[in-house]
């Protein structure tokens, strides 16, 4: 799940250089209890973060802020973006779970699929993030020259906007179609670690 800020004027909303957007990327954990399964979801229902487009907590959310530096050559008669710079600030929150030392075999399999798939959908939050964050500074470089630079400042919002609301139904696009195939994914992905175990290539959880 994901939070977008909205920046004002011409700054509207880490560092992975290299033919992308910038980056800023941290993690931080919410605690967790419970023995069994019911309990897990109990806790995480209780504890898991906000999100204010849903109103709902979630097992794990992705804050993002998108940052646009632009700078300006103008001319008589013509302004242009001569640069711009994008940087996609994320916060990823994830379950802790402070697991009793009884804890079942079973639920400790199943933890460790759980939070893991949790870890992979909010990273791929971020890699949608970024796509879009790169993608946004690909357009305000290729912004064709305007009459001044409040035309071209005007038309830096016009795309920076377009590009969030793209970014936007994309995230939306990827919850609604993950949540569609949650039971199943889990289940493959339990599957699949109990065969590794069972064949010695993974160890049991502890």
């Amino acid at each position: 799940m994901m939070i977008r800020s909205l920046l004002c004027a011409l700054l509207l909303t880490a560092a992975v250089p290299a033919n992308a957007a910038n980056l800023v990327k941290t993690y931080s954990y919410f605690a967790i209890g419970g023995r069994t399964l019911e309990d897990i979801e109990q806790q995480l229902a209780k504890h898991g973060p906000q999100v204010k487009s849903t109103g709902s907590r979630h097992p794990g959310a992705t804050q993002m802020a998108f940052t646009t530096r632009i700078s300006y050559a103008s001319q008589p008669g013509s302004c242009r973006i001569a640069d711009a710079v994008v940087t996609v600030k994320v916060k990823v929150i994830l379950p802790e779970w402070r697991r009793p030392r009884k804890a079942d075999a079973d639920v400790r399999l199943f933890w460790d699929t759980l939070s893991a798939d949790i870890k992979r959908h909010e990273d791929r939050h971020v890699e949608i993030a970024q796509n879009h964050g790169r993608a946004l500074e690909d357009a305000l470089k290729a912004a064709y020259p305007q009459k001044d630079c409040d035309a071209a400042k005007a038309r830096a919002a016009a795309i920076t906007a377009a590009e969030l609301a793209k970014h936007d139904r994309d995230q939306v696009r990827f919850d609604r179609v993950e949540g569609a195939n949650f039971e199943s994914r889990i289940l493959r992905l339990l599957r699949y670690r109990m065969e590794r175990i069972e064949s010695g290539q993974l160890r049991p959880p502890a």
